[in-house]
């Protein structure tokens, strides 16, 4: 590993800290970036909470002519973990949204079931004026009432 991916890592450890969810992303097009998933998500899971949502992403699924990871690969590596999966293209915004809205979709649950503790700001989430616990937000991602928690 270069000096500039330790470098960044170091200062990823600090953001897992807190998070209640992560995007672990991949190249389609390039399979040592799929090789080193493993490694990412035990530092990821090492350093936050033990509930944090992780979604899998396999990126420029626009360039599937030049694929060297397969669907079935990302999806057995997401099975196999406990991760929601997508493919997505950054280039062409390919669920993209989506894939930041099944991540909250999936937090939003847990908050629900019980499972994050939104008291505890140790879980990632920071609680502001909530006029309803419904105003969780419409499709384009804004608060579905002013003076809600996203606004």
């Amino acid at each position: 590993m270069g000096y500039g991916q330790e470098s960044f890592r170091s200062i990823t450890r600090s953001y897992y800290r807190g998070a209640a969810g992560a995007l672990l992303v991949y190249d389609i097009t390039r399979r040592e970036t799929f090789n080193h998933l493993t490694s990412w998500l035990e530092e990821a899971r090492q350093h936050a909470n033990a509930n944090m949502t992780v979604m899998l992403i396999g990126n420029k699924c626009d360039l599937s002519h030049r694929r060297a990871v397969s669907t079935e690969e990302g999806e057995q590596f997401a099975r196999e973990h406990g991760l929601i999966f997508m493919e997505a293209s950054a280039k062409t915004a390919q669920n993209v949204e989506e894939a930041f809205l099944s991540t909250a979709s999936k937090i939003y649950k847990k908050i629900q079931d019980g499972v994050i503790d939104i008291s505890n700001e140790s879980y990632g989430i920071k609680i502001g004026h909530v006029s309803q616990a419904s105003s969780f937000g419409g499709r384009d991602g804004s608060a579905s009432q002013p003076g809600g928690c996203c606004s």
